[in-house]
Order: structure tokens, then C-alpha cells, then sequence
């Protein structure tokens, strides 16, 4: 199944194997630049490159003792090495080394939440396309308000999550920096040469100034990028949510053979999945607060931000990656009902045409203030009616609105019985529906 794999190709990124391969990776681009720059022979640099390797039950072991991971994991690729194991981590000190990893991590991780973007615009664009034109009512407050149409809906959502997709790219740019700058960050032990060649070679950006860490600015940027993703993503699981609700009807989540909704009531099929989603949103965007508090580190470095990162770092991409899988499939076997719709649309009696009325009187001359009047006061007669139990269509075939409209002698008066009819015309709404969609999908 694909969301099992991408949770799994994402885990594998944040696994200790994967934290210590990227501090290892790191070390030895220090170790390259270091012979680059004349100081570590290339007999010693090339047994380095081979052999340097990490133990991660050698590494916890050690770091018991230690109480510091970066020198029970120095202590450890040492072993693995000779005389020339003195050359590892040489002129740098720890957050040179992590935090530079840290990058190629999130750098990574970001390539893949990007590719999940793509996946879940692709979903949407189809769906869009697919339902351009199938009519619905929009609502404000709740409560119907004029005609739209589902593929409008989903271009929202489209061109919403693009901007976030925009946003993460920049991103993507701000933390791909890496630093060998040594304590305090002075680079008093190394050339400014050995930091542009590490970073080069891993394939990142010198950052322009550091003191002994990255600056967490750059990591809360990237995390709140996501806590936004995850905002506009819940904003489509609750809106899937309120058209499962049985009231409403006008789509659901697939439920396959063999699925329960409750071990009490067997009919039951909830939106379990966008349920869910909503939930797994909260928890990305509860780790912003914590990676915005990270940027204010005393002096030139503390370690606050450690046991704050060990947790936001993983767990945000993680999940993130699972919740846009699961958004991407839910999206892709959503059921719609147009029936459905188009009955929601016609439930309130054609109250939802009332603007198209009102805009043809002050063309015959009426102030807004006059239109407006004559224009509610049928559409409340229509909402006492529907208050009563009374049928939104009446036994003509008419809507109630249309029918309280046509006996308004003097609104008749003004514009006439055949304006009037055309104003209950849903196909006036589609007009512009090509045009918007190609501002969105191009």
C-alpha cells in the first residue's frame, strides 16, 4: 500500500541509524576538506573514507558513561580506526557537526513532504475536474447561500495547498545550511575554505554567520510552514466531515466490505479518516509554538533547543507524512453524490437565487435600500413557510420563493414575470467556472 510505504521511507530518515549516518557523512566531508586544505595526509583520509564506522549499542553504552552523544559517538567511529582516528572531528566542535546534519535530515524529509504535496494536487486537480460543474449550494454560517459548484471547492483547496507547497520550497532554501565555524563559532580552528568546501560537498549552503549553532530561526520557519500545510489540511477533513453528515449527504468517505462504524449501532459509516486527519493537523501545529521558543537560546548557544528538537523534528515529518497520504487516498476514493447536491440546493425553496433578484431592480431605476426591502420581505415569507413543515416546491412544480416573488404585484410590476423566471437559472452560475479554473490549474 502506498501511505504505508511513504510512512516507512519517512521513519527510515529519522531512525538513530539514519541521525548517525548523517553526523558520519558530516564528519567525513570535514575529514575531505581537511586533506584538501593539506592538513590530513591522504593515506589517513582514505582509510578514514573506508573504514570510519558507528556501533548503535557500542555508542549507547558509551554514552552512559560520557553523558554527551556527540563524544560517545566520535568515541565509537574511533574504534573502528587507527592512528589516524586523531584526524575525526578535528578543529569542530559538536554542533558543527549536528546541526549541519540536522539539515540534511530536514532537507530530505522536505524533498519527501514535497512529493507528497504533488501526490495530494494531483488528487484535487482530478477531482476538480471531474466535478467542474456539478452544482451545490455554498454556505456562509451554515446556512445556503448561493449556487457553486464542487470543482470550485476543490480549486480552493488546490490553490491553497499550492501556496503552502510555495512556502515549503523557500523553506527548503533556508534550511539547507551547514556550519563548521568551532566553538563560539569564531572559526578561529578553521578556514572559512573548509566550511565552504563541507558544505559544498554535502550539497548545502554555507550559513553566512553562525555562532555555535544554526539559528533556530531557520528550523521554526520550516516548522511552522508545515504547522500551516496541516492548518489548510484540516480545513479540508472538516469540511469532508460536514458533507458526510447525514443531514447533508453530498459525499463520504469510501467505506469497503467488511468495515464497522460502531460495535453498537450497525448502520453506522463514519469519517473516520478525516477525523483523523483533524487530529493528527493539531498535533503538527502544536509543534510550532515549541520551535518558535527554540530561537531564543542564551548567548551564543545553549542546549534548550535539544530535547525540544529530538521530539519536534521527527514526529513533524513523520506526521505530516502520514496525514498527507491519508488525505491524498481519502480525496482520491471520496464518494459524491451530485444528486444529493443539487437536492441541498433546492431545499430552501430557491432562497438561494434572492441576489440574482435583487440585482435586476436597481436597473429599472430602484434604490438598494428599496430592492433589498422588496426582495426580503418574500424571502422571510419562504423561511416561515419552511419553519411550518411546508414543502420547499409547491404543488406547480415551483419553488416557494419563485411563487411569493410572482405574487408580488408590485416586483412584477417593476420587471416582469419573464426576468423574474430567469433569475431561478442555475446555468448562470457556471459562467465564469472555466476562466476561474484556469487562473488555478495552469
Amino acid at each position: 500500500m502506498v501511505s504505508r510505504y511513504a510512512r516507512e521511507e519517512m521513519s527510515k530518515k529519522w531512525d538513530l541509524n539514519a541521525k548517525y549516518q548523517a553526523w558520519l557523512e558530516v564528519e567525513k566531508a570535514i575529514v575531505k576538506g581537511w586533506n584538501k586544505l593539506g592538513l590530513i595526509p591522504d593515506e589517513d583520509m582514505e582509510k578514514i573514507i573506508k573504514n570510519a564506522k558507528f556501533d548503535i549499542n557500542e555508542i549507547d553504552e558509551i554514552e552512559k558513561v560520557t553523558k554527551h552523544d556527540l563524544i560517545a559517538f566520535t568515541t565509537s567511529v574511533a574504534k573502528s580506526l587507527g592512528e589516524e582516528s586523531r584526524w575525526v572531528h578535528y578543529g569542530v566542535t559538536s554542533s558543527d557537526c549536528i546541526d549541519t546534519a540536522n539539515a540534511l535530515q530536514i532537507r530530505d524529509s522536505l524533498k519527501l513532504i514535497l512529493q507528497d504535496i504533488d501526490t495530494l494536487k494531483a488528487v484535487i486537480k482530478e477531482r476538480a475536474e471531474e466535478h467542474k460543474y456539478t452544482l451545490m449550494v455554498g454556505r456562509s454560517h451554515g446556512i445556503h447561500g448561493e449556487p457553486i459548484t464542487f470543482g470550485l471547492v476543490l480549486g480552493i483547496w488546490y490553490d491553497e495547498i499550492s501556496r503552502h507547497q510555495e512556502a515549503l520550497k523557500h523553506s527548503l532554501k533556508t534550511i539547507s545550511v551547514g556550519q563548521i565555524s568551532g566553538a563560539m563559532g569564531n572559526m578561529a580552528h578553521s578556514p572559512l575554505e573548509l566550511e565552504e568546501f563541507v558544505c559544498k560537498e554535502l550539497g548545502l549552503s554555507p550559513a553566512p554567520m553562525s555562532n555555535q549553532v544554526i539559528q533556530r530561526d531557520r528550523y521554526a520557519r520550516v516548522i511552522s510552514d508545515l504547522a500551516l500545510l496541516a492548518s489548510s489540511c484540516e480545513k479540508i477533513a472538516v469540511a469532508i466531515r460536514h458533507f458526510q453528515r447525514t443531514e447533508v449527504y453530498e459525499a463520504e468517505e469510501f467505506f469497503s466490505k467488511g468495515q464497522k462504524g460502531s460495535s453498537a449501532m450497525p448502520h453506522k459509516r463514519n469519517p473516520v479518516l478525516s477525523e483523523n486527519i483533524t487530529g493528527l493537523c493539531r498535533i503538527i501545529r502544536s509543534y510550532a509554538i515549541p520551535a518558535m521558543e527554540n530561537v531564543a537560546l542564551w548567548h551564543e548557544r545553549d542546549i534548550s533547543h535539544s530535547s525540544v528538537e529530538r521530539f519536534i523534528l521527527p514526529d513533524s515529518f513523520i506526521t505530516t507524512d502520514f496525514m498527507l497520504t491519508r488525505l491524498s487516498d481519502l480525496l482520491k476514493n471520496l464518494i459524491v453524490y451530485p444528486k444529493n447536491m443539487l437536492k441541498n440546493l433546492n431545499l430552501t425553496g430557491g432562497l438561494v437565487f434572492s441576489q440574482r433578484v435583487l440585482l435586476e431592480l436597481p436597473k429599472k431605476g430602484l434604490s438598494r435600500e428599496e430592492s433589498y426591502k422588496i426582495v426580503q420581505r418574500n424571502a422571510m415569507k419562504v423561511w416561515e413557510a419552511l419553519g411550518e413543515g411546508k414543502s420547499a416546491i409547491n404543488e406547480r412544480g415551483e419553488s416557494l420563493f419563485l411563487q411569493y416573488l410572482l405574487e408580488d404585484n408590485e416586483l412584477v410590476g417593476i420587471v416582469g414575470e419573464k426576468c423574474i423566471r430567469e433569475c431561478f437559472e442555475s446555468e448562470y452560475y457556471l459562467k465564469n467556472v472555466d476562466a476561474l479554473f484556469a487562473r488555478v490549474f495552469k
